[in-house]
Parts: C-alpha cells; sequence; structure tokens
C-alpha cells in the first residue's frame, strides 16, 4: 500500500477546505470499501481525511412529514431507528440484507452511496478496465460478466453498482446534500449516478471535493418492501433486487415507487414500470405487463440474460404481496 497522512476533521467546513486544497485527498468514513481497494492497489490518495467525528450522525424528520439522514449515520443505526422501520420498511431490509453486523457498525450512508463496483476486473491490475483506466478497455465484455449490467451499460462499461441502501433510496426519490468550498449544493439521487456513456470512470454527478452531508427522503407510501437475490444465503452481493412501495385504493394503484439493483451502473428507477401501473388494477398481470415494459430495453450478454427474468418474477412477487396487503387492509377497514 501506498504511504499516506491521515488527518481528523473537526468540522465540515475544514473537512471541505484539506480536500480543496489536495485534490489527491480522499475523505474517510467506514472505510469498508475504500481501504480494501488501496490494499488492492486500486485508490491511492496521499491523504485521507477522516470524517467520523462530524456532527453529521442524526436522523431527523423533516416539516413535510419526510426523514433527513446525516452522512455518517451507521447502517447499523439507520435499519434500527424506529422512524425508518415505520416508514421506510424497504430501506431498513436493503440494509439488513447487504452485510454483516460487523461491516453495518462501520460503514456509513455516505460512503455506501458511493463505494465503487465489485466487478472482478475492475480490482485485478494485470486486466483492463476502463473504469480504473480509462481508454484501456473493458474485460467483462468478452469476459466473465455473469453478474454484468442488463441495462444502461455501454461497451465501455458493464459493470453493476453493489449498492443494496442505493436502490431503496432511489425508489423513496432521495436528495443527497453535499458542502464544497463554495457552499452547499444538492442532487436527487436521479441525477447522482451518470449514466456509463463513454466515461465510466465519472461515476457521479457531485462537483470536484465534495463532501455529502445527509440523505433527505421525502414522505412516501408507508407499505415498502426490498427483495434481493444472491448466489449464496450469506451475506452476498446481489444479482437481482427490487425496492418497491405501493398504495392502493379500490382495488387500483394510487402511487408505485419502483427500483432496481444490480442490473446496472446504478440503482436503476423503473420510470416505465411505473407509468404503466398508475391507476391500473393492482394484481399480478399488471405487475407483469409493467415489468415488461421496464425490460424491453435491456440488452444482456451472453452468460447474463437470466437477470431479465428474475428481475420481472421479482417485480411481480414483491408487489403482489404488496397489493394483497393492502387489499387486506382495505377489506378490514370496511
Amino acid at each position: 500500500m501506498k504511504e499516506f497522512g491521515y488527518r481528523r476533521a473537526a468540522d465540515v467546513e475544514g473537512a471541505v477546505a484539506l480536500l480543496d486544497a489536495d485534490p489527491g485527498a480522499r475523505f474517510l468514513g467506514g472505510g469498508t470499501n475504500l481501504v480494501d481497494l488501496m490494499k488492492a492497489g486500486v485508490e491511492s490518495p496521499g491523504l485521507l481525511v477522516d470524517i467520523r467525528d462530524l456532527p453529521l450522525d442524526a436522523i431527523e424528520t423533516t416539516a413535510d412529514g419526510g426523514l433527513r439522514i446525516g452522512a455518517t449515520v451507521t447502517n447499523s443505526d439507520l435499519a434500527a431507528h424506529p422512524e425508518v422501520r415505520r416508514r421506510y420498511p424497504a430501506l431498513a431490509q436493503a440494509v439488513l440484507a447487504g452485510a454483516s453486523g460487523q461491516l453495518r457498525n462501520m460503514a456509513t450512508v455516505g460512503g455506501n452511496l458511493l463505494q465503487r463496483t465489485r466487478c472482478g476486473y475492475f480490482t485485478d491490475l494485470t486486466r483492463a478496465c476502463n473504469k480504473r483506466e480509462p481508454g484501456s478497455g473493458c474485460s467483462a465484455i468478452g469476459g466473465e460478466h455473469r453478474n454484468a449490467a442488463v441495462l444502461g451499460a455501454s461497451a465501455h462499461c458493464v459493470a453493476v453498482h453493489p449498492s443494496d441502501l442505493g436502490v431503496a433510496l432511489a425508489a423513496f426519490d432521495a436528495v443527497v446534500t453535499y458542502q464544497t468550498a463554495q457552499g452547499e449544493g444538492e442532487l436527487p439521487l436521479a441525477d447522482f449516478y451518470r449514466p456509463v456513456g463513454d466515461t465510466p470512470h465519472r461515476e457521479t454527478a457531485l462537483p470536484a471535493g465534495a463532501l455529502i452531508t445527509a440523505v433527505t427522503l421525502p414522505p412516501a407510501p408507508v407499505r415498502s418492501r426490498y427483495r434481493k437475490v444472491r448466489e449464496r444465503a450469506s451475506y452476498a452481493f446481489a444479482i437481482g433486487s427490487v425496492a418497491a412501495a405501493l398504495e392502493v385504493r379500490d382495488g387500483r394503484v394510487q402511487d408505485v415507487r419502483l427500483a432496481y439493483g444490480a442490473v446496472a451502473s446504478r440503482p436503476w428507477r423503473a420510470r416505465k414500470a411505473e407509468a404503466s401501473l398508475n391507476g391500473a388494477a393492482a394484481g399480478p398481470e399488471a405487475f407483469a405487463a409493467a415489468a415488461d415494459a421496464e425490460l424491453a430495453a435491456a440488452a444482456p450478454l451472453d452468460d447474463n440474460a437470466y437477470k431479465v427474468t428474475l428481475i420481472r418474477n421479482l417485480t411481480i412477487a414483491v408487489l403482489t404481496e404488496l397489493a394483497e396487503a393492502a387489499l387486506d387492509e382495505e377489506g378490514t377497514a370496511r
């Protein structure tokens, strides 16, 4: 590992100033991804700025009934928070599905959103990877790509984003707040991650040196669910996942939020599926048609076409479970 400096930030302004003075520096939260990449030689910052002591670890209710989650809130604290569990259950489920208790105790919300892909070619310095070394090529396209993207990929990169948390946040229309030397800014999560295009190494729309300070969730349907499929029962990255929130009234869909994980370079908001469901009868037939509308754009490689069927079936199953719960509650209320 390359020798590096270490500074502990005392406040947000000081942390941002340190990165503004040294563009090669990196913020250190839980370090569960960054430190691994440093050991592998993928990341080699000359300075780590520790932000764990900054006052960014609160979860607060907003004036409109949403939640504001500080960037250094640990995944464990996020999943255990009573308001998260009550109002955004899919978010708690996504965090609990994401990693072991030891990792959740260290990993932070801001760091989770910024974690890099787990594509094996990205961490193998002997293989070509446009995300690690722009212009070198993408080894995954002609190599091992069973877990590669089926939506939104390009000829330059087929890696998927590994975050479970990010999928749930995408479904809930989260907004990321950040701080730079020039002041505060906001990015809807829908705009936070850049499309792959021909610059897969440019992963987010964050300005250079920006520090994520919070993630805000607007009010959402209380009935939500996160379902993850992985290749082994123990903690592993998803081969496909769905975050969904659903509100049903008189048997018809009044509000629906749907996002997919492990199918693209970013958490994938299923806008076409949502549009097809608004006002539709809440049942498996409509849910299947919605999934088909979203997945019509899928472009799988030789070995990952199974993801299209997997996500279709997950969409139907999760939305059906939510709809049945809503209809049961509606019947009980009558």
